[in-house]
């Protein structure tokens, strides 16, 4: 009686498609949304648009590229975005439990600030973005500079906290205008991984600090 002795042949998925465009994208414009209320520059007070986008494009979205960034074997990318993308759900979550029911008022803050609650949710938020950038510095420049900005983002919007300071006021308004600094660092970094992608070449740089 024959016998097939043949190994079974291996099957060896394709790697996924880089995520990180997806995942700094999210991360951008819900970003830029969120810190321009910080900054005060909303005209209505109390104004949520962020929050549908922190859970769908920041949150969801954002998550999600953290996941292929775990089938790409990219512990950085998978531990930034897995991390930032919860962030954004939690936060919207938040909001959404806090204002359930209760419709803001005219002139109400677009989210509450002062108060042990907040504090140490920026601190502890603030200390992951900081030693996340120590992290960043074997990636690239970009991405090195999205964290340096988002953790001294973090850090005034803490101690803006600290001092009770409303949104587009105090050291909240200046967390907003690092936010938008941020935002717009993290749109050029997403530009540039889906156009030298798509282009098979660079076309927009990144300033990598380690060679591939």
């Amino acid at each position: 009686m024959a016998t097939n002795l043949e190994a079974p042949t291996a099957t060896v998925a394709p790697p996924a498609a880089d995520p990180a465009p997806l995942g700094l994208a999210g991360f951008a414009l819900t970003t830029l949304l969120l810190s321009a209320a910080n900054a005060g520059l909303l005209k209505t007070p109390g104004d949520l648009v962020w929050v549908g986008m922190a859970f769908f494009y920041g949150g969801l979205a954002q998550f999600a590229a953290g996941m292929w960034e775990f089938r790409n074997r990219n512990t950085f990318g998978a531990t930034a975005f897995g991390s930032f993308g919860a962030f954004w759900m939690g936060l919207a979550i938040m909001i959404a439990l806090q204002i359930v029911g209760r419709p803001l008022a005219a002139g109400s803050a677009v989210i509450f600030y002062g108060g042990n609650g907040t504090i140490w949710f920026l601190f502890a938020w603030a200390l992951f973005t900081t030693y996340m950038f120590v992290a960043s510095l074997r990636t690239n420049g970009a991405v090195a500079l999205v964290f340096l900005l988002l953790a001294l983002t973090f850090i005034a919007l803490w101690l803006g906290a600290l001092g009770d300071a409303a949104p587009g006021s105090g050291l909240t308004a200046v967390g907003g205008w690092l936010g938008l600094a941020t935002a717009l660092v993290a749109f050029y970094t997403s530009f540039a991984g889906v156009t030298n992608s798509t282009f098979g070449r660079v076309i927009l740089p990144v300033f990598p600090f380690t060679r591939a």
